[in-house]
């Protein structure tokens, strides 16, 4: 199966208006997790979040899903340029 990284993308890319300003950086373990940070234009960054955290939230489910099943801990931190 993909990188995390892979699967970051192929869930956020969809919902950019610039995905061009859009990265996604694996800042290796912290804490016993796997960092990933994920920068994206300003503009974007409530369509990636929604309205009250929910399409983040659920982003985040989908990466513990894959994460639980390959039996590693993952953080995703989302930031805007």
């Amino acid at each position: 199966m993909g990188s995390f990284e892979e699967l970051i993308q192929n869930l956020i890319t969809p919902l950019l208006a610039y995905p061009e300003d859009f990265s996604v950086e694996n800042e290796g373990e912290k804490e016993g997790f796997q960092t990933y940070t994920v920068t994206v234009r300003e503009s974007d960054l409530g369509r990636v979040v929604g309205k009250g955290g929910h399409i983040a939230k659920a982003i985040r489910t989908i990466l513990y899903a894959k994460a639980s099943k390959e039996g590693v801990k993952v953080r995703l931190n989302i930031e805007s340029k």
